[in-house]
């Protein structure tokens, strides 16, 4: 049976009933069309090597800022300075939050959020442990647990930076913001630290007189002390049987 067109003037207006059948057909194509582009993307993104360094990268830091939520309440609790404790416990409380943004960035790639240990948090912590447990409780410590703690913001933010860097060429807009935040709040506890030295700890910790002597004499080893008395007895019998000789020989002169 034919179809035919109607015109109606009043609102200008053209109805091809074949012809909008065809249209719809090949919109719902279109649509199959852009969700199979779509998951093949996703499949692309998620097999590829950069994909597979971000998510290696993102079990590390997961790892390192647990780890720290349990470490720095020890720097807290050997801190005497009252500017280094609320500086130390106002970053707990952002690593707390870092720990929870990381999973929700594992959320959003489809991720299980996993920990991966992370060698190089380990020694920066137990770095600061020895410094905590060999230093004098005073500015001395203070000034040594900046340190420790600088180096562990600089690692943090070297790889915030990297991983931000990473989501942002994935395409990942919402994880590469995530990432961006954590990598400001890192960069301003760094700052903090260096204020707290720089303003206090570190003009004290200069002027405190060190009370042990033996701090000041060289660290030898107990083996190698009984090397060196062994090496001075030795030389003193050798100057004494030098002196029996010279004195024989100056007799048989006289």
């Amino acid at each position: 049976m034919q179809q035919y067109a109607t015109f109606d003037e009043s609102i200008k207006w053209v109805k091809f009933p074949i012809l909008n059948n065809h249209m719809k057909k090949q919109a719902v194509s279109a649509t199959e069309k852009n969700a199979k582009q779509k998951t093949s993307d996703n499949t692309a993104i998620e097999a590829s090597k950069l994909m597979k360094l971000f998510e290696d990268e993102l079990k590390d830091i997961y790892w390192a800022e647990k780890a720290l939520t349990k470490a720095i309440p020890k720097m807290i609790k050997n801190a005497t300075a009252m500017e280094l404790t609320e500086a130390l416990q106002s970053h707990l409380e952002e690593t707390h939050e870092h720990v929870i943004r990381l999973e929700m960035v594992f959320q959003i790639i489809g991720k299980k959020a996993v920990a991966k240990k992370c060698e190089a948090m380990e020694g920066l912590i137990k770095e600061a442990e020895e410094i905590m447990e060999e230093c004098d409780a005073g500015a001395m410590c203070d000034a040594g647990i900046i340190s420790a703690g600088q180096k562990v913001e600089h690692y943090e933010i070297a790889t915030y930076g990297t991983l931000r860097q990473f989501a942002a060429t994935l395409g990942l807009a919402d994880v590469a913001s995530i990432l961006e935040k954590t990598l400001a709040e890192e960069k301003a506890a760094d700052e903090t630290l260096t204020t707290v030295a720089t303003t206090a700890v570190n003009v004290k910790a200069a002027s405190e007189e060190e009370n042990d002597e033996e701090d000041n004499e060289k660290d030898t080893d107990p083996g190698e002390i009984d090397e060196d008395a062994e090496v001075n007895k030795k030389t003193e019998k050798r100057e004494n049987k030098k002196n029996r000789v010279r004195s024989v020989f100056i007799s048989n002169v006289e």
